[in-house]
């Protein structure tokens, strides 16, 4: 918003991190229901619990996954709210296509899914969670890599009952990349798809004038 405020708008930055076991619970209505485990279980497991003002419901960070925190000035990606989910989820697509593993959207639940046959369920392998604040985005994306999806038992994941949680090591097992190997990749995805977006936005603006 600065740079904005400034008269220099830029697209923004790109955080990639990984965080220590955590719960995090949104302000949605019921979010916080979806939390199953004790207070003692969760001390036993070495998982915090924190509120959070993302969108979404409720979710579980930890060691092996790949949190993607892009902060963006919407505006000038001429991006709404709708197409920026879908600009993450394709991302994701992108990286998960990468390393052979087939992903696809679910229109009725945000994120990226795999196709399974447990439970003839098809399986999360990343959560989408973002808000919006005079058109600049927070939070972002979490993608299953290595991560510990025992602890995913621990809640409800995004509130969706019985809908089975998934990881790139589960999909591929030895053949799983490096966690490394995985954020280059999906950086690369995010940078080249905003590229698209930047420029898209760029020509735009120039045939307005």
């Amino acid at each position: 918003m600065a740079a904005r405020e400034a008269g220099a708008p830029i697209p923004g930055y790109l955080l990639l991190v990984e965080h220590e076991a955590v719960v995090t619970i949104s302000r949605r209505a019921g979010a916080a229901d979806h939390l199953l485990a004790t207070p003692e279980l969760l001390a036993r497991q070495a998982v915090s619990v924190v509120d959070t003002d993302r969108g979404g419901d409720i979710t579980y960070h930890g060691p092996g996954q790949l949190v993607a925190y892009p902060v963006l000035d919407l505006n000038v990606l001429n991006l709404g709210l709708h197409d920026y989910m879908r600009l993450l989820e394709q991302a994701v697509i992108d990286t998960c296509a990468a390393y052979g593993v087939l992903t696809h959207r679910d229109a009725s639940a945000t994120g990226v899914w795999v196709r399974s046959g447990v439970h003839g369920m098809d399986a999360k392998i990343a959560a989408m969670g973002v808000r919006v604040r005079r058109w600049v985005s927070l939070h972002g994306l979490a993608l299953n890599v290595t991560t510990n999806l025992d602890h995913f038992g621990l809640i409800v994941p995004c509130g969706l009952a019985g809908r089975p949680v998934t990881s790139l090591k589960q999909q591929l097992g030895d053949g799983c990349p490096t966690f490394g190997d995985v954020k280059a990749t999906l950086a690369g995805a995010l940078k080249r798809r905003l590229a698209e977006a930047f420029e898209t936005a760029s020509e735009k603006r120039a045939r307005a004038v």
